[in-house]
């Protein structure tokens, strides 16, 4: 196996769900060079790929389908934030949510729906609340994940506009 090929794979397990700009930048490579080494090891085996919410993310190929949805979902500093909220205070109502993250209720109602379409969190309709659907594992994928400076800066763009437009 090339230097480089090793380089990938050793960061892809590093940083479960990292996507594909993301390793172009952290390893100082060319777009083409990565592309080609990843293809490599995609066809190895040695790493799995995901095109989640428009982008290509890359894991080990132990990880199942529910957490390569969800660490892509939770490597966006909002959405880690509404979960960790959801985990610290339990089942909570929406409004209470947004207001403690800082959001608007549309971005909020923008990240629970990926996060409930990815099986993170529920929505109890008889009490108007959010939950987080299996603590455990989710905690556990909290604790992986780690938004990356430009995912938060795009992220705290998003809630400065938001601001901005209440």
């Amino acid at each position: 196996m090339s230097d480089v090929r090793a380089r990938i794979e050793r960061r892809v397990h590093e940083d479960p769900g990292i996507h594909f700009n993301e390793l172009v930048r952290e390893l100082d490579l060319a777009a083409g060079q990565v592309q080609y080494h990843v293809r490599r090891l995609t066809d190895g085996g040695s790493v799995a790929a995901a095109e989640l919410f428009g982008r290509t993310h890359y894991y080990p190929p132990e990880y199942d389908e529910w957490e390569r949805r969800a660490l892509a979902l939770l490597r966006r500093e909002t959405s880690a934030e509404i979960v960790a909220t959801l985990l610290d205070e339990g089942p909570s109502r929406p409004v209470d949510v947004a207001e403690r993250v800082g959001i608007a209720r549309s971005t909020l109602a923008w990240h629970t729906d990926r996060l409930v379409g990815a099986g993170l969190v529920e929505k109890r309709y008889d009490g108007h609340q959010l939950v987080v659907a299996d603590e455990r594992r989710t905690a556990e994928l909290l604790e992986t994940a780690d938004p990356s400076l430009p995912e938060r800066l795009v992220d705290r763009f998003t809630r400065l506009v938001d601001a901005l437009l209440e």
